[in-house]
């Protein structure tokens, strides 16, 4: 026997075995998924009725969630109670405008987003990452255009190492795939800053001042360009405005804010 001959057995046995395995393991996954919905069934995850499959809300679930569409304040997009007009701001932003030039959120935050939203950061529901994908697209309709850039807000690298994941990147990822958008991770966080829940709207705004900048190595990829920047709530625009203030001043053209849900403040209508 030749060795080409010989050596040539083991080589296509390996491809053989490889190639089987590629097709089993979908196979294996399919039943995987099975056997753990019958042990563990898909639940809702702001109602926990059964749904046919994980990342699936319940017709009640859904009609539980708050959207938000028009009319809007132009730049920060809280709900108007009524149509004040092409390119009306609401009080806030008149009184102090946000350093981001216009930004949409997809639902109120409330009980039921609330749920959903702790679930995906805080207790790895990324199975929801797609259905949070189609709302963030529908709401960031307005400035999703060819061109657009997209940025997660980052985390701390000590946040990240705890909690394993940016929820923000894996929103502005899914975003990008269902948008063909390309996602830089220009900004980093340089400093870990308190947890921002039980602060107010003064000191937001200093707790985050100076917290950010821009990867050098990734300056020219944003140089004249549209931003979404793109974060999971938005409270009282702190952190945002931040991160849109450090893009601009490294040269972006215009940077706005996409995230999943806003908080309404005192007086803003539903």
């Amino acid at each position: 026997m030749e060795i080409g001959e010989a050596t040539s057995v083991p080589v296509k046995g390996t491809i053989r075995a490889r190639d089987a395995v590629r097709r089993v393991s979908p196979m294996l996954r399919r039943y995987s998924a099975r056997a753990l919905d019958l042990i563990l069934p898909p639940q809702c995850p702001i109602t926990g009725e059964r749904v046919a499959s994980p990342g699936q809300l319940s017709v009640s679930g859904w009609s539980r969630l708050n959207f938000i569409d028009d009319p809007a304040c132009a730049r920060c997009g809280a709900p108007f109670a009524h149509e004040n007009g092409e390119g009306a701001e609401c009080a806030a932003c008149i009184a102090e405008p946000p350093s981001f030039d216009r930004a949409r959120a997809a639902v109120i935050y409330d009980d039921a987003s609330h749920k959903l939203i702790v679930g995906f950061k805080h207790s790895d529901r990324t199975d929801l990452i797609a259905l949070f994908a189609t709302w963030l697209a529908r709401a960031g309709a307005p400035f999703l255009r060819e061109g657009t850039i997209l940025v997660p807000t980052p985390l701390h690298a000590r946040r990240l190492l705890s909690r394993r994941y940016n929820q923000a990147a894996l929103l502005a990822n899914a975003l990008g795939r269902a948008k063909g958008a390309p996602v830089v991770n220009v900004l980093r966080r340089t400093r870990q800053t308190p947890p921002q829940q039980s602060l107010s709207a003064a000191a937001r705004q200093r707790n985050v001042a100076g917290a950010f900048d821009i990867r050098p190595e990734l300056a020219c990829d944003i140089a004249d360009a549209h931003i979404v920047l793109i974060d999971d709530v938005l409270t009282t625009g702190a952190t945002l405005s931040a991160c849109a203030r450090v893009l601009k001043k490294g040269g972006a053209a215009s940077v706005d804010a996409l995230v999943l849900a806003r908080v309404m403040r005192s007086g803003e209508a539903i």
